[in-house]
């Protein structure tokens, strides 16, 4: 039998959702007790890597994801082993088959950072062991587990008091069907949006330049329509329209690894989807509307202003990719 590998959170139902947010809400606050300053309690949430290993196989560069994998392996009692590309043969002396058995062979599980999602697709064929996509050029399914994390954790922000306590079947704050919007490049972040927020019950609002080239691939929509989330989305290449009504607005790069021979091209076809106060009062965003970025940002992507004050969530919602990856790990 082959093991379950997760390539995109289409993969997963919206109750294995909901189970693994739960699960990461609970693993985080059963450890924030040795997390403290002068801590001194050693018990940690969980030892089910006990003697365990995932390798953090990542053809590009992180942050987020190496720090949060590597602390969640520890937190679990085990131990994540970090394999860059010019650590290993992969890709130069050896194929990515035989790269995945002998990581199967060795360790439990593969969390692949990769660059095409072939890639990641080659080495789940031929793994023993489970494979977690961590970034592939498609999808991006840690990232939107974080962003979930965050919305719910903050779901009094977006409800009245009445139902500022009210709780899902799983034990999470209950978080009402929002709008959320989407201002920027159809990126791996946006492609994981597509599969789940419908499916969650929240509406989800796109606004991409006019050049298909931006646009989600036929790859990404075939994936929309096999979870039924296409009634969910609307699309348009204003980005005002994109915020109208938006509970939620949330953007990524422009100009994603790889790309940086067209920087000049594409800062001018996304001259206007700048995230700013002055756009989504234009454009009709919820007045207590929140932001969200997966991070690294850069100032054309959104403003000062909105990055540094009130309305962001981006750095809660970093510390949640631990978090979440420490659930999706167990």
């Amino acid at each position: 039998m082959a093991p379950p590998h997760l390539m995109t959170l289409a993969d997963l139902s919206v109750a294995q959702i909901n189970r693994s947010l739960a699960h990461a809400a609970h693993l985080k606050k059963l450890s924030q007790p040795i997390l403290k300053p002068n801590a001194t309690t050693t018990k940690l949430a969980s030892n089910s890597l006990q003697h365990k290993s995932i390798a953090l196989l990542f053809s590009k560069r992180s942050t987020r994801t190496r720090l949060s994998a590597e602390t969640a392996a520890s937190l679990l009692g085990g131990r994540a082993l970090f394999l860059g590309k010019e650590d290993i043969q992969l890709g130069v002396n050896e194929s990515a088959s035989d790269t995945a058995k002998v990581i199967g062979s060795m360790c439990q599980g593969i969390f692949a950072r990769v660059g095409e999602h072939e890639e990641i697709e080659e080495l789940a064929r031929d793994s023993p062991v489970p494979v977690l996509n961590a970034l592939s050029s498609l999808w991006h399914p840690t990232q939107i587990m974080a962003d979930l994390l965050t919305l719910h954790e903050h779901a009094h922000l977006f409800s009245g008091a009445s139902s500022s306590k009210a709780t899902t079947p799983e034990g999470l704050p209950a978080l009402r069907p929002l709008t959320i919007a989407w201002v920027g490049d159809s990126s791996n972040v946006l492609h994981d949006m597509l599969v789940t927020y419908p499916r969650l019950g929240h509406k989800l609002r796109v606004g991409t330049p006019s050049n298909p080239k931006y646009h989600a691939p036929s790859a990404v929509w075939d994936k929309v329509k096999e979870v039924n989330c296409e009634k969910g989305i609307f699309w348009t290449d204003d980005p005002r329209e994109a915020v109208h009504g938006a509970d939620v607005v949330v953007t990524d790069t422009w100009i994603s690894m790889g790309q940086e021979h067209e920087k000049s091209q594409r800062l001018k076809d996304f001259n206007g989807f700048q995230v700013t106060e002055k756009l989504c009062k234009e454009g009709g965003a919820n007045p207590n509307w929140k932001f969200l970025h997966c991070l690294p940002r850069k100032e054309h992507e959104v403003d000062d202003e909105v990055f540094h004050g009130p309305r962001s969530l981006v750095f809660p919602e970093a510390e949640n990719r631990k978090w979440t990856i420490m659930a999706m790990f167990e």
